[in-house]
């Protein structure tokens, strides 16, 4: 028999959930016995977990005769040696019932440990599955109803419901369905198990459901439902019962014949035929000696087991091994019975069996159980009590008897096991071969020696499944049996035969089909959309066919009939459709012959623009792509062209391009652009008409910034702004802007309006004074957001400054008035940006500018003014918030010039004499005043002085001298004297020019004596145009002649050199030294001194310790200066005096004391007093005081501190 294919593998693995892995010898030996038999788990026990054909025998697997599995449910099929044991043991009565025989030699112990290892998946004890179900109940945590249990009966439906809560549940539980201990039946969902889960939303309760479909023995057992979320566990487990049903009339089938009918599994006891039956000639029934069946298996292979179970009526050829494998057990001495139950009995149908047990005790109660239930005296079972014999008679045998029995004693039992023979069937009337036409009904018929006996029907060795809509059908009349073929084909021709348990016939059917005419053709039809479509063909027999349409079948429908009125066949369609169109076939069942036609369905083009609207407008943003498909209808197909201003549109890769489809055309844009917007235009053409329509498409975009901000009034936390529109509104109008500003120092923009400004002025409010800012624009309109403007200019919010202040009249002419001011005391955060100068005459009161633009200075003039006018002069302070208040001159200002006497303002530092090197620059300038312009006058030493040599450079305001490399020439009293009529003013400054100074005129030595020498010289002749501040000598070894400084900085004429080495002779030279440095020769001895080994004895002469003490002197003194706002000024000078005086430092006469805003140095005689970052108010005069023991000396200077405008 050909094994299945993988799908056929599949199906028969579905139908049915497993067998409980539990208790595997009581559901596959005893049927429905209760599930928690403690006596039969020590019969049993649980073997190893591990053993791998445990799971391949307990649970369903892939079969390989599918027909077998339709008729006994899933059965191990990897094993077939397994399903073809089964057999009885000889024995016709219960006279004759005797224990099988020892384990025949042939049988592997491989086979038999297999085999057995099937029953091996114990139960665990009653106790721990007690324990289990007790932790189950105190976990119970999330089913709100658990599964209980039931019973069924056979071929019944039984549903099994549990509901988990998801209250506090996030997400759905998962819920597994286990039969026994751990086999999972998500995978055995099929058509006899399927599992259904559904949410009720409004309880917000999951409910799990498992369904069994027409359940059978050996669906009972225990279940269990887990359900698991996250951390959380729970566990619910429940009994199935399956009890057989009552007064039903079996099937008609030959493996129910030799099945045990108490058998809890499907697979049990069924014997596999097929492998008999593949390609084997039907022999004559030949009568067969009476053999002893368990000496034939004893000697037989095990592949030979099925073959002769089969052939000897064998019906339990699986526990008959089962039996002998026992039989090899050693068995434990039992205290309760004397003598137990045979391990197997046999008897044929409808005979009478003995089962004996002795007790050991008569006084036990006993009590005999079938399948594990309980036997209760009949009929059917007698009992009896002989001395310590316990006897049990079973009248009458039925198949149904075939199955395990055991008896109780006490806490002891004994079992054994029933088999029930039936005898074979014999086929008396054999089949005969028949010849038959294609749609003929064909019967083949047999007859068998007994009534409504079991026979099994084969075609070529493949059995015949009868069903609802198979065309094979089974009549049974008696002994007749009768194989119904309705409408034969072709494909039935074959051989067939029939099977009993002692017999076979065989006979050919051959099926020919009638020569078939074909009396009027189909023939090509071209109809109009919605016309009437009709093709009608005649054949000369009245037979089906079938209709296909391009190769595929032609259903009927609303719309499509097909009719067959005897020989004639139509296929009309009422309303042709363009789907109607194709290539119609006709073809005869069971002939090769086909009638074909072509079908053309044409329609004029047709354009479809229903969804764009009234005036067929698509707007796509700009920067998108744009893909517009419009509906298209025509038969054939139109051809579609695009185009747009005459310019027809290809299909390709461009930007722009065409997509065309049968029922439908596309106009492409990938990236849409400004330039795109325009009317589009659709021609469809086909051979039935042409379609016109045009579309017009706006391109849409964000609109361009706007152009930057414009501030046009400030305040001190607010300001005013404008803006233009943007050039470019994206194609759709402005709805509003957006504005947002930021610090100038900041990157961070901040967002002013969260809801759009309609108009182009804005206020923005709450800033900071004093803190600059900038602003800018977005534009919004129905597509987006604008890039933003470029950022305004920086603006400060500040307010105006206080007026200036001190507004003083400078200097008249007769044209022009020269005006000064100082700044406002107030100026603030914004600074000041300038001032400007107002000006009015007398009688009047329009102000006019003096300055077109800000005056960054404190002094302006005013020009263009008539002489011997009188005006009015007002100042104010302007900054970024404005003009400050004005500043009013007090009284009117003739415009006159006024004679000012000249004068010099000789700098402090010229007034004593002007010392610079030779080949030094000089640059003196000397300010001085005086109106109208003075006249000036230079003159060196009385005599003019020669410009050659010396330059002169005169201002309004002062005179420069300048001397690129001053020479000693021009050492000298140089006088200004500057005249204004008959004003004149004069002053001298005092310059010398200084250089090194010639060598001492001589060099003499005095005395030498011991190791010392005394020298002494005369002063130089030149003197380098300044006092000689020391000399220096050396002096050198006659022998090496080289010098060595002996004396630095000597301010005397003569000195005694010691410390010489006696014995040496020594010469000595001397250096004059100014404020230049060393004279460039010496001055050398003419001799030299010897320093004698012959000392004389010196006397050091006495000299009286020199009074240094000096009173306080300052050699440099504090200069006027000028320093800037907010920037560190120094005041310097320098003092002398022994001992050291005290500096105190004093501002307008008050002493400076631990103010943090100035610092004190003193080093080596130079004060410094440094003011930290000053303001105006630092002004003033400073005054540096030296004091010591020997008197007190003080210096002043003034300090002026100047804002610089920002």
């Amino acid at each position: 028999m050909p094994e299945p294919t993988k799908k056929e593998e599949n199906e028969v693995l579905a139908p049915a959930p497993a067998p409980p892995p539990e208790e595997p010898n009581k559901e596959k030996e005893a049927g429905t016995a209760p599930a928690k038999e403690p006596n039969k788990e020590k019969e049993a026990g649980p073997a190893p977990a591990k053993e791998p054909s445990k799971e391949k025998e307990a649970g369903p697997a892939p079969a390989k005769e599918p027909s077998k599995e339709k008729e006994a449910g899933p059965a191990p099929a990897k094993e077939p040696n397994k399903e073809k044991e089964a057999g009885t043991s000889p024995g016709k009565d219960e006279e004759d019932a005797s224990p099988p025989g020892a384990l025949p030699p042939g049988l592997g112990s491989r086979a038999l440990e297999r085999k057995d290892s099937e029953w091996s998946i114990g139960e665990p004890p009653a106790g721990e599955e007690q324990d289990k179900q007790n932790a189950n109940s105190q976990l119970s945590t999330l089913f709100v109803e658990k599964p209980q249990g039931g019973a069924v009966k056979v071929g019944e439906n039984i549903t099994f419901i549990a509901k988990v809560k998801a209250e506090d549940l996030l997400r759905k539980p998962t819920v597994k369905w286990f039969k026994g201990k751990w086999m999972d039946l998500a995978s055995k969902a099929g058509k006899h198990l399927q599992l259904k889960e559904t949410f009720e939303r409004h309880s917000r309760v999951y409910t799990f459901e498992m369904q069994i479909i027409k359940a059978k023995e050996n669906y009972a057992g225990n279940y269990r439902c887990e359900v698991t979320y996250k951390d959380k566990f729970d566990s619910c487990s429940f009994d199935l019962e399956v009890h057989e049903s009552t007064g039903t009339t079996p099937n008609i089938d030959i493996r129910s014949a030799f099945k045990r009918s108490g058998e809890g599994q499907d697979d049990a006891g069924e014997l596999d035929f097929s492998g008999l039956l593949k390609r084997r000639e039907v022999k004559p029934q030949e009568e067969q000696p009476e053999v002893d069946v368990w000496e034939l298996l004893k000697n037989a292979k095990p592949s030979e087991y099925e073959k002769i179970a089969f052939q000897y009526g064998i019906t339990d050829l699986r526990g008959m091994l089962r039996r002998l494998k026992r039989m090899r057990r050693v068995e434990k001495k039992s205290a309760a019975f004397a003598r137990i139950l045979d391990p197997a009995y046999q008897v044929d149908k409808g005979g009478r069996v003995r089962f004996v047990v002795e007790l050991a005790d008569p006084k036990l109660e006993v009590k005999w159980y079938k399948n594990g239930q309980e036997i209760r005296p009949s009929t059917k079972y007698i009992f009896e009590h002989k001395g310590c014999e316990r006897i049990m008679f079973i009248n009458n045998c039925v198949l149904t008897d075939d199955s395990e029995y055991y008896v109780t004693a006490g806490d002891e039992k004994c079992s054994t096991e029933l088999f029930v023979r039936e005898p074979p069937v014999m086929v008396t009337k054999q089949l005969e071969d028949t010849k038959a036409y294609c749609g003929e009904r064909v019967e083949l018929e047999c007859e068998v020696s007994e009534d409504d006996a079991n026979v099994k029907w084969f075609k070529n060795g493949e059995e015949i499944v009868p069903g609802p809509k198979s065309r094979y059908h089974i009549r049974v009349e008696g002994k007749k049996h009768i194989l119904v073929i309705d409408g034969a084909t072709k494909a039935d021709t074959a051989e067939y035969s029939v099977m009993t348990t002692g017999g076979q016939s065989s006979a050919k059917l051959s099926v020919d089909l009638k020569p078939l005419k074909i009396l009027t053709p189909l023939t090509d039809q071209t109809v109009n959309l919605g016309k009437e479509i009709c093709l009608k063909c005649e054949v000369s027999e009245n037979i089906t066919g079938k209709w296909t349409k391009n190769g595929l079948p032609v259903q009927e429908t609303d719309h499509l009939k097909i009719v067959h009125k005897g020989r004639i066949h139509k296929l009309v369609i009422a309303n042709a459709l363009v789907e109607d169109e194709g290539d119609y076939v006709f073809t005869p069942d069971a002939y090769s012959v086909t009638l074909p036609a072509k079908v053309h369905v044409i329609d004029p083009p047709k354009i479809n623009l229903d969804g764009l609207g009234a005036d067929n407008t698509v707007t796509v943003i700009a920067g998108n792509k744009l893909r517009l498909e419009i509906p298209i209808s025509g038969e054939p197909p139109p051809k579609a062209i695009w185009s747009r201003a005459d310019k027809a549109i290809m299909e390709g890769s461009g930007r722009i391009r065409a997509e065309n489809y049968p029922d439908s055309t596309t106009l492409v844009i990938d990236i849409a652009e400004k330039d795109d917007s325009g009317v589009y235009h659709i021609n469809l053409k086909n051979e039935a008409g042409e379609a016109h329509a045009s579309i017009n498409i706006k391109v849409v975009d964000i609109p361009d910034p706007p152009v930057a901000p414009n501030v046009t009034d400030v305040g001190d936390d607010w300001c005013i702004m404008t803006w233009e529109p943007p050039l470019y509104d994206g194609g759709s109008p402005i709805l509003g802007y957006f504005i947002e500003r930021k610090k100038k120092q900041s990157s961070r923009w901040m967002r002013l309006n969260f809801d759009l400004c309609k108009e182009t002025t804005f206020e923005p409010k709450k800033m900071i004074e004093g803190v600059a800012y900038e602003v800018r624009i977005f534009a919004v309109n129905a597509v987006g957001i604008s890039k933003p403007s470029m950022p305004s200019k920086p603006f400060v919010p500040l307010a105006v400054t206080s007026p200036p202040t001190l507004l003083t009249v400078d200097s008249v002419t007769d044209t022009t008035v020269t005006m000064k001011w100082r700044p406002p005391d107030q100026i603030g955060a914004a600074g000041l940006d300038g001032y400007v100068l107002e000006y009015c005459f007398e009688g009047t009161d329009d102000w006019i500018v003096a300055n077109t633009e800000l005056i960054e200075k404190t002094k302006f003039t005013i020009t263009g003014l008539p002489t011997d006018s009188r005006i009015f002069v007002r100042v104010k302070a302007v900054n970024a918030a404005g003009a400050s208040e004005p500043k009013y001159y007090s009284q009117p200002i003739l415009v006159k010039e006024i004679i000012e006497p000249p004068k010099i303002r000789i700098p402090r530092h010229l007034k004593q004499t002007y010392i610079r090197r030779v080949g030094e620059a000089i640059n003196l300038v000397i300010p001085f005043q005086g109106k109208p312009r003075p006249e000036l006058i230079w003159t060196k030493d009385g005599a003019p002085i020669d410009k050659n040599q010396i330059n002169i450079r005169n201002s309004e305001t002062d005179t420069i001298i300048f001397i690129r490399k001053a020479e000693r020439s021009h050492s000298g009293k140089y006088d200004l004297q500057v005249k204004v009529e008959k004003f004149v003013e004069t002053a001298s400054i005092d310059i010398r020019v200084i250089d090194r100074p010639g060598p001492p005129q001589l060099v003499k030595i005095d005395d030498v004596w011991g190791e010392n020498v005394a020298l002494s010289w005369t002063p130089p002749r030149d003197n380098g145009n300044t006092a000689i501040t020391g000399y220096t000598i050396q002096k050198a070894d006659k022998k090496s002649m080289e010098w060595f400084t002996v004396i630095e900085h000597y301010h005397r004429t003569n000195a005694t050199i010691t410390e010489l080495v006696i014995g040496n002779e020594y010469y000595f030279r001397v250096f004059a030294e100014n404020m230049c440095g060393l004279s460039e020769d010496a001055t050398m001895t003419k001799e030299s001194a010897v320093i004698a080994k012959d000392g004389k004895i010196y006397k050091n002469p006495v000299y009286e310790d020199f009074d240094f003490s000096e009173a306080p002197m300052f050699t440099q003194p504090l200069v006027n200066t000028y320093a800037v706002a907010g920037y560190n000024a120094t005041l310097n000078c320098s003092v002398r005096g022994n001992p050291k005086p005290k500096i105190t430092w004093m501002k307008n006469k008050v002493a400076i004391i631990d103010d943090p805003r100035y610092r004190m140095f003193s080093n080596q005689g130079v004060c410094t007093l440094e003011i930290r970052k000053p303001s105006p108010y630092d002004g003033g005069t400073y005054c540096c005081k030296a004091v010591n023991d020997l008197g007190t000396v003080e210096i002043e200077c003034k300090l002026e501190v100047k804002v610089v405008a920002q």
